[in-house]
């Protein structure tokens, strides 16, 4: 299984709303960021919905630019798509 292949099956959310948000962004974002970026999209997908639900919704984790980065992109595709 490729890496994408494999990020898109870990985008598989129980929640319908981060399954757009996080595919969008693996679809139109993750191959063209920087490998910093795609690992903090990668550990955002680690997380348990009820956390990343609050992130996306404006939760700002400290001291984490990149992971900061991420959210921001995460957070205009969810703008845009709803």
């Amino acid at each position: 299984m490729s890496e994408i292949s494999r990020l898109r099956w870990l985008c598989r959310r129980g929640m319908k709303e981060l399954d757009l948000v996080l595919t969008g962004y693996l679809d139109h974002h993750y191959p063209n960021v920087s490998e910093g970026e795609q690992a903090q999209f990668r550990q955002l997908l680690e997380m348990q919905d009820p956390e990343l639900y609050r992130l996306i919704l404006g939760k700002e984790p400290e001291g984490n630019e990149e992971l900061v980065k991420v959210l921001q992109l995460v957070r205009t595709l969810a703008q845009a798509s709803g």
